[in-house]
């Protein structure tokens, strides 16, 4: 389908604030997606072009936040090739599945998130007290957290990067901005390897992916600047706001 030129302005802008969303906290495809649907796309195609258009908006965040990542690619790699296999999973998902069958769930595994994101700095604490029996790398609960949260973002992937957040915050011994760092790369990974399936198997609405590509790596790039400035409290809030008006989206849509 084509787009007249306000529709395009308008899915434009939704890509720009998204990248800048997600490089701070994530749920820019709370933005993308309705407003894709708005336009005329069908769900499935909708879902499958803005996965495909926020990989350019992710990568822009992680090279953004380029400083924060030094030191981690160890974690990267480990972490990088559980979220890639859990992308594609949650792709062939998605073409597989009613389509129902994962948003059920969405909101409770965000408030669940939300709820590790407000605890992280009191469970840290009590997690160092153990700090002999703690993986420096998250272990095996990390791995199959990311995996899960990987497989949930290729499928349908609002909130993938708070989902994250609240993972990696409480198994990692790292700062909040460093965890964001690496969510930002987490998320463009599942977004590329998800979007890698739909290449050859799905329908793609090609305009609205560069549309959203062009303007969320420029998102990202703002995004990225403002979220280094954030204080751990601040960011710490902003994360919780930002999940709380997800929830409801999702739950009174």
């Amino acid at each position: 389908m084509t787009l007249t030129f306000w529709e395009g302005v308008l899915v434009f802008v939704a890509g720009m604030l998204a990248g800048g969303i997600n490089s701070v906290v994530g749920s820019g495809t709370l933005i993308t997606f309705p407003v894709l649907l708005a336009v005329g796309y069908p769900p499935v195609v909708a879902n499958v072009s803005n996965g495909m258009g926020l990989v350019f908006g992710s990568v822009s965040g992680a090279i953004g936040y380029r400083d924060h990542l030094v030191g981690q690619r160890p974690i990267l790699l480990r972490l990088g090739a559980v979220a890639t296999v859990g992308g594609a999973c949650g792709a062939v998902l998605l073409l597989v599945l009613p389509p129902g069958a994962f948003e059920a769930i969405v909101p409770a595994l965000i408030a669940v998130a939300l709820v590790l994101v407000v605890l992280q700095p009191w469970l840290a604490r009590k997690l160092a007290d153990r700090q002999g029996d703690r993986h420096p790398h998250g272990g095996i609960a990390l791995l199959a957290g990311t995996f899960v949260v990987g497989v949930y973002g290729g499928y349908f992937g609002a909130a993938q990067g708070i989902l994250l957040m609240g993972v990696m915050g409480i198994l990692l011994s790292e700062s909040l901005q460093r965890v964001n760092a690496i969510k930002n790369v987490l998320a463009a990974v599942v977004n590329l390897a998800s979007g890698i399936v739909f290449v050859f198997v799905a329908d793609v609405a090609w305009l609205a992916v560069a549309l959203i590509a062009v303007s969320s790596t420029i998102g990202g790039v703002l995004g990225a600047k403002v979220g280094k400035k954030l204080s751990p409290t601040v960011l710490r809030g902003v994360i919780v706001v930002v999940g709380t008006a997800a929830i409801l989206q999702l739950l009174l849509k």
